[in-house]
């Protein structure tokens, strides 16, 4: 293949990527369709006769493909919720807040922190995606947010948002966060063909970006914004404008709304403006949200474990209707909770079919007023489960007063009172409770049984009598081949699942055992406090709420878990049947990274990077994002990127996954 066909095909590409972003990024074609057409022909002849086609070709977007599965991504740098607001006074509660820190930093530190200045950008409602792009620039993978820390590769769907380009001029290995939506004339376009009619907008781009049919995804025809760099091995931002601007050169689509203030009467104007332009945008939004501009602020304003603290979601009130109550569904949880589930008339609330809502417990239901037959008022708010606020006041229908049921609906045995809750003791063959704690317990952040699900240990209960935890690791080959869709190898594979599972780490362990409101990262830090199963099961209330993060509530429940003679009795069965949890002690003193400044490059086989950070702070390291003559030492895995020579150019010691695991 000549030079001159090659020059000819990436001039082509060029153009089209331009056309391209012209059309949907900035609304403004320099071109017809005609035009377009005539030169994307050219190209796609091109590349058949050549046989070769670049992976940034605009004709690589839509593939005649179905995917057989989802695969794992572990993003490279942590995805994290955002705390939110649902009024202005909240608002001002956070400003205060970080009004606060930086006066309290600038009085002790001689690096003073600037004037405090936020950034307001609408929050979108779609999915959250991922797109990483090697130093080469090109799209490397796309992935759905998930946990924050492991995702979907979701690349092929991506690809058919033809405002994202596969393509960058950037250098630096980098992940841009986006939201993937559906504008509403992509939904009336694609509901006028559909068999089966989008709800709506936002259902309209979770489910096609969760398509394997990538044909299907393209006819959604779906859009894009994107908002932030998670994870930049290339210059370092000094604020979230030049950030913005980094993705906007790249070429990222981006929403034309960015407002600085920097007190709270801009900020009351601009939640008053966007709240008023809602309604007549071409796509759905639920909210503002609000950022610190400074990045050095930024850090030293700090995280919670959940989200940041220099940001904020000012989420929109939620809407609300008025259905009539058909019906009360009682249902059990995994620890024996037993809660009302109100059976509603069918309504439309916000683009959902709503039939069913949370009714919380009997307390709330009477003091609400609410009976079977009633018409009540119905909210629904971030997509999260409908709820009954309150009863319309000239209700003149027959009604009906709600009665808790003297028994378990799912077992028949009695119920307790707890508090304002009802619960069913029969642990043992309760199938609610059974199935979602061994559900619970295999699950991949407890004991990481692999392909296991809820179908699963529904047929375990019921066929293979399955009626404790315990029970798991007594299941032989021969009787899993019993059961429905398991054949020899699927059996021998969850048989294996469950003996791989016996060598776990006592975090997962820990939380495995579903003690009330421990979730892995609690569990994580008892682990680090006590070092053994032994020490957490004696512990006293003193030396739990000396740990950081868990007050005297927590700690009066894992006191009380363990005291259970029934808790006891499993554990011992667990360990009999040969469970051996783990725990790695590191001695900060002695370990050779304590207050070393060290750097991660490249992809890890045993860490995500929000693992490595975690261990090498736990070792007393501080973990930077960017080289300097300063580092003490530079990880590098796969893919390393400039990071690296970075660190050759400065005479960094560099070194390797196992190189680490040795030094520790």
């Amino acid at each position: 293949m000549s030079d001159d066909i090659v020059c000819r095909m990436n001039k082509i590409i060029k153009e089209l990527n331009k056309y391209a972003y012209e059309y949907y990024v900035e609304d403004n074609p320099s071109i017809s369709d005609k035009e377009y057409d005539i030169k994307y022909d050219e190209l796609v002849k091109l590349e058949t006769e050549t046989g070769v086609v670049f992976p940034y070709s605009p004709t690589q977007r839509v593939g005649d493909i179905v995917l057989a599965q989802f695969q794992k991504y572990v993003h490279r740098g942590r995805l994290w919720s955002l705390d939110k607001a649902q009024s202005v006074g909240a608002i001002e509660e956070w400003h205060l807040r970080n009004e606060k820190i930086i006066s309290d930093y600038n009085l002790t530190h001689e690096d003073k922190l600037p004037q405090l200045r936020y950034v307001l950008t609408k929050k979108f409602d779609g999915l959250t995606i991922n797109c990483t792009y090697d130093e080469s620039g090109l799209l490397a993978k796309a992935a759905t947010r998930g946990t924050g820390i492991v995702g979907e590769d979701i690349t092929a769907q991506a690809k058919t948002i033809k405002s994202l380009p596969l393509k960058i001029d950037n250098h630096s290995l980098v992940e841009i966060h986006g939201e993937a939506i559906m504008t509403k004339k992509a939904f009336e376009q694609y509901n006028k063909k559909a068999k089966v009619p989008l709800k709506n907008l936002r259902n309209g781009a979770a489910g096609a970006l969760r398509n394997l049919n990538i044909k299907e995804t393209a006819r959604r025809n779906l859009s894009a914004f994107f908002y932030d760099v998670g994870y930049n091995e290339g210059k370092p931002f000094k604020s979230y404008v030049e950030m913005m601007n980094f993705i906007r050169e790249m070429g990222l689509p981006q929403d034309s709304y960015l407002k600085v203030c920097t007190n709270m009467d801009d900020i009351k104007s601009e939640l008053e403006y966007i709240h008023g332009i809602r309604e007549e945008l071409q796509y759905d939004i639920d909210g503002v949200v609000i950022v610190v501009d400074d990045m050095r602020t930024r850090e030293v304003i700090g995280y919670t474990v959940k989200f940041p603290k220099w940001a904020l979601a000012y989420k929109f009130e939620a809407e609300e209707i008025t259905t009539r109550l058909l019906d009360v569904e009682w249902n059990v949880g995994r620890s024996g909770r037993v809660t009302p589930t109100a059976i509603l008339e069918p309504v439309e609330l916000a683009g959902a079919t709503v039939k069913r809502a949370t009714l919380n417990n009997m307390d709330d239901i009477k003091r609400k007023g609410i009976k079977i037959g009633c018409r009540v008022f119905v909210r629904r708010s971030n997509d999260v489960i409908p709820e009954i606020t309150s009863v319309v006041e000239d209700n003149l229908e027959e009604t009906k007063t709600i009665e808790v049921p003297k028994k378990c609906p799912y077992c028949g045995s009695q119920l307790i009172k707890d508090g304002v809750h009802y619960f069913c003791e029969n642990t043992l063959s309760c199938k609610p409770q059974m199935v979602k704690s061994i559900v619970h317990f295999g699950s991949r952040e407890a004991m990481d049984i692999e392909g296991f699900s809820e179908k699963t240990a529904e047929q375990l209960f019921e066929k293979l009598n399955i009626k404790s935890i315990a029970d798991l690791y007594r299941i032989h080959k021969e009787d899993l081949m019993t059961l429905d869709k398991f054949g020899e190898k699927k059996s021998q594979n969850l048989i294996n699942a469950i003996e791989k599972s016996k060598n776990c780490d006592l975090a997962s362990f820990i939380y495995a055992l579903g003690i009330p409101n421990v979730g892995k990262k609690t569990a994580a830090d008892l682990c680090k406090k006590f070092n053994n199963l032994e020490g957490i099961q004696k512990a006293a209330l003193d030396e739990l709420v000396s740990i950081q993060d868990i007050g005297e509530t927590v700690a009066k429940g894992v006191i009380e878990f363990f005291k259970l003679d029934n808790i006891i009795e499993s554990i011992n069965e667990l360990l009999k049947l040969g469970i051996k949890p783990y725990f790695k002690k590191i001695n900060i003193e002695s370990n050779v990274f304590k207050g070393k400044t060290v750097v991660v490059t490249g992809t890890l086989k045993n860490y995500s990077r929000m693992e490595i950070k975690e261990k090498l702070e736990s070792l007393g390291a501080k973990v930077s994002s960017s080289v300097s003559k300063k580092t003490d030492y530079v990880i590098a895995g796969e893919s390393t990127g400039s990071k690296y020579e970075k660190a050759v150019e400065f005479g960094v010691k560099i070194i390797d996954e196992n190189q680490f695991e040795n030094m520790i």
